[in-house]
């Protein structure tokens, strides 16, 4: 019996995406300004478990979930909450993972479901499909096979490290995993964990990449690639897809970390290093942060030129003086 190898075709369009995201990672690796910014790497790592989650039917809101990570009391269904702090834990320790190692994809599987799955750290012993809503898009493999599958395909992960570029080995990893969904629940989180956790052996800079949420844009999408390829028993447009989200992802960090802050006034930088995206500020929150005093001078040189720049947008804009105004970093 020869060795087993997912169906997968490398085509013109994968070599294609795999060249421009290597372009892409390189010149953001090359600049550096991610490493350089602990409260975008922070923010995007919040962005990447908000819509992993949010693809499983977590109806925490992004604010929310950053609140529930800052230890602040929210009110929410108490097992979605616990699947925030969960993924929370596991996200931060994405470092630590081996993702070639069958028994780390075990124990973090533990991780991400703890408190909530009977069956967490362990393949399930029951049979699951796979659904997309109310909507069964396939029966799974039966439990009794899931450990021979999964052994396969860490054997060939392992084997295959060497040949196949990163880019489509997570890919063919994600579409393999999702299939044979080895685990009673927590299976897409674990896929695009892993798939985060390949990258990042390869570039770590993918540890704060968030590609959850460019999936979550393209839910549909997302499902309808894996449909397809179960259909077509191969796994090449579900890894066309995702080079391509990747691929988008990365011109958003680009955006993200390429400011052009050499033409901003240095008041307005200074202002913005201070702030997190999508998290509100008072006025006082924010000349408290900078060690400022005068008011009337704050909103002279720094808040009001970052508003007409569009770095900073006001959550009540109809209501500039309201004592309830606060203000939001989109830029």
């Amino acid at each position: 019996m020869g060795e087993y190898k997912p169906p997968f075709t490398i085509t013109n369009k994968i070599l294609s995406y795999v060249s421009s995201i290597s372009e892409k990672i390189g010149r953001i690796t090359a600049t550096g300004n991610l490493e350089a910014k602990p409260h975008l790497r922070r923010n995007n790592k919040i962005r990447s478990i908000h819509s992993s989650l949010k693809i499983e039917a977590n109806s925490l809101t992004l604010g929310q979930v950053r609140d529930v990570i800052n230890g602040k009391a929210v009110l929410g269904a108490q097992k979605e909450i616990q699947e925030v702090k969960n993924a929370y834990v596991a996200y931060e320790h994405l470092g630590e993972i081996d993702p070639y190692n069958i028994e780390h994809l075990k124990q973090f599987h533990g991780i991400m479901t703890k408190y909530l799955v009977t069956e967490s750290g362990e393949f399930r012993s029951g049979e699951e499909g796979v659904f997309n809503g109310d909507q069964c898009i396939f029966m799974a493999p039966p439990a009794q096979f899931v450990p021979q599958l999964m052994n396969e395909l860490f054997t060939w992960m392992k084997r295959a490290r060497n040949d196949v570029h990163p880019l489509i080995l997570s890919s063919v990893f994600h579409y393999e995993f999702v299939f044979i969904h080895p685990f009673s629940d927590g299976n897409g989180r674990m896929a695009r964990l892993w798939h985060t956790a390949i990258l990042s052996k390869w570039k770590t800079v993918f540890e704060y990449i968030p590609i959850e949420s460019q999936i979550e844009k393209f839910q549909d999408e997302y499902y309808e690639a894996i449909s397809r390829c179960h259909v077509a028993g191969e796994s090449t447009i579900f890894i066309e897809f995702m080079l391509l989200q990747i691929d988008k992802i990365l011109d958003d960090i680009s955006v993200q970390i390429n400011e052009k802050n050499e033409y901003l006034p240095e008041s307005v930088q200074k202002l913005l290093e201070v702030m997190e995206y999508d998290v509100p500020y008072t006025s006082n929150d924010l000349m408290e942060k900078m060690g400022l005093k005068a008011k009337e001078g704050f909103r002279r040189n720094y808040l009001h030129p970052a508003i007409e720049m569009n770095l900073i947008q006001m959550t009540l804009p109809d209501k500039p003086n309201s004592r309830n105004q606060r203000y939001v970093r989109i830029g």
